[in-house]
């Protein structure tokens, strides 16, 4: 009775991931879409880092939006204005000098992206980013003010 019971559930087991499979595989493939961004506009920000996520395929920057002198963006709830860029991969990034030890949290800088499509705050890096350091320089983090760094996103 044991090797019955056994089979059955290794044959369930199996069925159920050979149903699951495409489903698991999709995301896999769709990884390299960009069809969720738009890619007939850009748009530029300049924030302050909240966080750096690391990742394989590709890591992503969450900032604070920040105006002309250096100060928060609020938003219509009180609170500041948060977006969150896709860049390449973690090692691509600290190729080009910015990883989790030399981009902290706090960091300003400027970014040109590629907005989501259905409007939320986030957007795909288009390939140019000036870091500026701890603070706003005077006359905002520019190409003058900051450091450009180019930055596939694969």
């Amino acid at each position: 009775m044991r090797k019955n019971v056994d089979r059955r559930l290794v044959a369930g087991a199996t069925a159920l991931a050979a149903l699951l499979w495409p489903g698991v595989l999709a995301p896999a493939y769709a990884h390299h879409s960009f069809a969720m961004y738009d890619q007939n506009q850009t748009k530029t920000l300049t924030g302050r880092l909240t966080r750096y996520i690391p990742g394989a395929n590709h890591a992503q920057l969450i900032f604070e939006v920040l105006g002309p002198d250096g100060t928060p963006q609020i938003g219509k709830d009180g609170k500041p204005v948060q977006w969150g860029v896709e860049t390449g991969s973690a090692a691509a990034m600290a190729r080009r000098g910015i990883s989790p030890k030399t981009f902290p949290d706090g960091t300003v800088f400027t970014v040109t992206f590629f907005p989501l499509r259905d409007g939320r705050p986030f957007g795909a890096m288009t390939g140019e980013f000036i870091k500026c350091g701890a603070t706003m320089p005077s006359g905002g983090c520019t190409k003058a003010t900051g450091e450009v760094l180019v930055i596939e996103n694969n």
